[in-house]
């Protein structure tokens, strides 16, 4: 599994003038939660581009000070004018205590039902799971090659060993929907069998 390293500072200013600051240095103010402690810190927002820019699950290890803590992104947020991010919240990993991650999705295998002519449309792409961090993986496969014609996949379809699933079992992951052709072949094949028909109706009425 990937895993990215960044360079920061425990934070010993905080507020609102201390906080922009920070972001006025290019460094962006973060806490990592779930350890013995909250711990907040400073980083460069460079150092977690490859982190949050990115649809990937990625193991972060933060040090700090001398000291790493292996994490995962919990949550970020962006400025709502220029969308810059301005604040990081990440879950410390500790052996033996399970933590809950969004995991990503990959879809394997073509469906027989695109290959009859459907469109393939994804749902989901990403699992709410609840697992000890030594079972954090970077994505989950869906195997869909027996979905058909207006079929789907849904969460409860998923067997996942080590993972408990958060999400409702009942939720399309993914689904084969009739193309626009498809609806036009299906919509016109009546019509040519009845018109088909009513050339024998009327030899047989002759007869």
């Amino acid at each position: 599994m990937k895993t990215i390293t960044i360079e920061g500072q425990l934070r010993t200013g905080f507020g609102k003038g201390a906080t922009r600051q920070l972001r006025s240095q290019q460094l962006v103010p973060g806490v990592i939660y779930g350890g013995e402690k909250e711990i907040s810190f400073q980083a460069p927002v460079a150092a977690f581009k490859s982190l949050v820019y990115t649809p990937s699950f990625q193991i972060a290890e933060i040090t700090l000070d001398g000291t790493t803590y292996r994490t995962i992104l919990k949550d970020i947020q962006f400025d709502k004018v220029d969308d810059s991010l301005i604040h990081i919240d990440l879950l410390e990993l500790t052996a033996g205590r399970k933590i809950v991650a969004d995991i990503p999705l990959k879809l394997v295998g073509t469906s027989k039902g695109v290959k009859d002519g459907g469109k393939l449309v994804t749902k989901m792409k990403s699992l709410k799971v609840k697992t000890l961090p030594k079972y954090l993986k970077e994505h989950i496969e869906v195997n869909i090659s027996n979905l058909e014609l207006n079929g789907n996949i849904r969460v409860e379809d998923v067997k996942e060993e080590h993972y408990e699933v958060l999400n409702s079992p009942r939720i399309p992951i993914a689904s084969v929907v009739l193309t626009r052709q498809l609806k036009q072949e299906e919509a016109a094949a009546p019509a040519a069998a009845t018109s088909a028909a009513a050339p024998a109706a009327a030899t047989a009425e002759k007869k």
